[in-house]
């Protein structure tokens, strides 16, 4: 007996809609879609718990003929493309023909249409698949189209629904999407009869985004113009460094006006912003990019959010590049360092050939290398091939300030090395030599033996001392030309690693701060190294944490309270949150339309950040947690709390606050590592050390 059948159609196009129809936001899109396709300048959405219940789409377009109203609910129905050569270049946004027909299978759809030359509208209406009516209606040129009940004929698939809240979100931020993308399309979002969003036709991206955005938002863009039409046009805004997120939430990308989630131009977004915004810190962005319709595969995703390009690196370089070079226009990084940017990849390679020059150079023996004297303050007597490239080391003295200055006789430098053991006197002799030489005419040539400790001469008038530089404007010596010539540090990145909790002793001593951010300590077994800010966060994590739970969280009341616009996106959540953002401190209020005033703020955060951490915390905290347990949703924000309010990089400590931060950090829940998972304690053992000199 045969075992192969063909499916019946409603049961593919059930099969077609698990790919197609993932959520009510997903219905909306190809709705939303279409009457972009069909030319409208206006479109409503309405919508009624989160799109379960209803979700209709109306627009303004050229509609449709009864003919064309019913054949559209067929599979693969579409007026977009009608041969395959077709599919190398597609201009419009739906083209598949499946969106309808999956929608019909799986919810109760109502279809009213009507173009300009007919007398009347169509009006079709089919349930789970099966067509239930036909007939003429009273509607204005354009369509609506209206899906109810989504999932009521598959269970399975209703019941993996999100929250409305959730749902949502999801909703908002595809009006939010397609509003961006097309500024002259006039968009109204209700939600359970509230007024979400409403865009009326702007006539740039930049008045689209104040509609949306605010004028906070606009005020922190840097304008992208850049690429080439033959490969990549890329135009758009980028956010200043200053305007930091900590997810990607806020980078709305476009390719041919069809908004994709793209790791490709994500990355090479982020690579535009290489050495000015930090690891784990994203910027905001709406990038549109226009590729030839020839170069770029639409096709390759049932929901059209990921497409394919022919050249993809290219692609990459030029979204990379004209970020860099918006970024080099508002002075944020230097412009000739442009044209050095895809060295950035091969950075390595460069930083060894610069470390096998030293380390041959050293190799070289130079006895007595005779060199022209230079004028004061100046290197160009000093003959090097290497001098304008930077040294691939920082410079080391390894003379003493407290050795004899040239003031001390050669008797003196005698008589208090005569007692010395045979390696000092050794090390004076090389002196000696060096204080000869310092008094020779500055016409003459000077002798500088490069295999023993050599230093730089004195120039005549001026006060030197070894390894330093002349009181006449501190100009670097013919000494310190030679430093390039160092061999290479060893480096201890291989032997630093993170610590257990289970090796962490409560005996660690603060040594003192490196650069002002890192605490430097020792322990039993070596050399500690504490991250200071993600330190504290720990420790205001767990406080936060154990104050919302005993219900006992402080707030400081603002003097004026302050104001600010919430996105499209976060109004949609904010609600949700809102209670939660209370039980840590603060006292918010919801004002007219999109607008929250902050009254008052947990203790510990600076009134400054206020602002900022209510509007990291409605843009990360992730999308399907929004109706998760609360305890989930509480982290979340502890942990955005806790990284606002702690202690920053560049900020010098007493010893005193160096022994707290480390006391208190050894009583957390988890003193190596901080609530955002990253390591607080790094360690370089006592053996590694050793290691390191070949001491064993």
């Amino acid at each position: 007996m045969s075992k192969i059948r063909v499916l019946p159609d409603h049961l593919s196009n059930q099969i077609a809609a698990g790919e197609v129809v993932e959520r009510p936001a997903s219905v909306a899109k190809e709705l939303v879609e279409n009457a972009i396709d069909a030319g409208a300048t206006s479109v409503t959405l309405d919508v009624e718990s989160g799109g379960r219940r209803l979700l209709k789409v109306s627009d303004n377009g050229e509609g449709m003929v009864r003919d064309d109203a019913v054949l559209a609910f067929e599979r693969h129905a579409t007026s977009k493309i009608s041969n395959s050569e077709d599919l190398t270049a597609i201009a419009t946004l739906g083209f598949r023909g499946e969106a309808l027909a999956s929608i019909a299978s799986v919810a109760r759809v109502e279809l009213t249409t009507k173009t300009e030359a007919a007398s009347a509208a169509t009006r079709v209406v089919i349930e789970g698949g099966k067509m239930r009516d036909v007939k003429d209606a009273a509607h204005p040129r354009g369509t609506t189209i209206a899906v109810r009940d989504l999932f009521f004929n598959v269970p399975a698939r209703r019941k993996f629904l999100r929250s409305e809240a959730t749902e949502s979100f999801h909703l908002t931020n595809l009006v939010t999407h397609y509003a961006l993308a097309h500024p002259e399309i006039a968009f109204t979002l209700t939600n359970s009869g509230r007024e979400v969003l409403r865009a009326a036709p702007a006539k740039d991206l930049r008045e689209r985004a104040y509609q949306i955005f605010g004028a906070e938002f606009l005020d922190n863009l840097l304008e992208v113009n850049g690429g080439s039409p033959q490969v990549a046009r890329v135009v758009g805004f980028v956010s200043a460094p200053r305007d930091r997120r900590t997810s990607r939430d806020a980078q709305y990308l476009f390719v041919n006006g069809r908004f994709v989630r793209d790791r490709l131009i994500a990355r090479a977004l982020s690579e535009g912003y290489r050495s000015v915004l930090p690891h784990g810190v994203y910027p905001a962005a709406l990038l549109f990019i226009e590729i030839p319709l020839e170069e770029v595969d639409v096709n390759v995703h049932p929901a059209k959010t990921e497409v394919r390009f022919r050249r993809a690196a290219a692609v990459a370089d030029a979204v990379r590049e004209a970020v860099r070079s918006a970024l080099a226009s508002a002075g944020f990084v230097r412009a000739e360092s442009l044209q050095q940017e895809p060295t950035a990849f091969i950075e390595n390679d460069s930083d060894r050939d610069v470390n096998s020059m030293s380390a041959a150079a050293s190799q070289t023996s130079v006895n007595a290398a005779v060199v022209n004297p230079a004028p004061p303050g100046s290197l160009s007597g000093f003959v090097d091939s290497r001098a304008d490239e930077p040294a691939s080391q920082p410079r080391i003295d390894f003379v003493d300030s407290s050795f004899p200055h040239d003031d001390m006789s050669l008797d003196e430098l005698d008589s208090s090395g005569a007692d010395k053991p045979n390696t000092v006197r050794d090390l004076d002799a090389i002196m000696r030599q060096e204080l000869a030489a310092q008094t020779v005419s500055p016409d003459a040539p000077i002798e500088i033996d490069v295999e023993g400790l050599s230093e730089p001469p004195a120039s005549a008038g001026g006060s030197e001392v070894p390894g330093g530089s002349s009181d006449r404007g501190g100009s670097p010596t013919v000494g310190e030309g030679l430093s390039v010539s160092l061999p290479p540090l060893a480096s201890a990145d291989k032997f630093a690693r993170e610590v257990s909790l289970e090796s962490l002793s409560t005996n660690i001593r603060p040594l003192g701060q490196l650069d002002e951010s890192f605490i430097i300590a020792t322990d039993d077994e070596g050399l500690l190294l504490i991250d200071q800010h993600v330190a504290h966060e720990r420790i205001l994590f767990d406080k936060y944490r154990a104050r919302e739970s005993a219900r006992t969280s402080e707030s400081q009341q603002l003097l004026i309270p302050e104001t600010f616009d919430l996105t499209p996106a976060q109004a949609a959540v904010f609600d949700t949150v809102a209670a939660e953002l209370e039980s840590y401190g603060f006292d918010l209020m919801r004002l007219s339309g999109r607008t929250v005033a902050i009254k008052a703020a947990p203790a510990d955060l600076p009134a400054g950040e206020a602002r900022n951490m209510l509007a990291e915390i409605l843009d990360t905290v992730d999308a399907e947690k929004k109706g998760s347990a609360r305890e989930t949703l509480r982290d979340d924000i502890a942990a955005s709390l806790a990284c606002h309010a702690a202690i920053k990089v560049n900020m010098p400590l007493t010893p005193e606050k160096m022994r707290w931060l480390i006391d208190r950090l050894l009583k957390t829940s988890s003193p190596t590592t901080c609530p955002h998972g990253r390591p607080v304690i790094l360690r370089l053992a006592t053996r590694d050390i050793l290691k390191g000199f070949h001491r064993i």
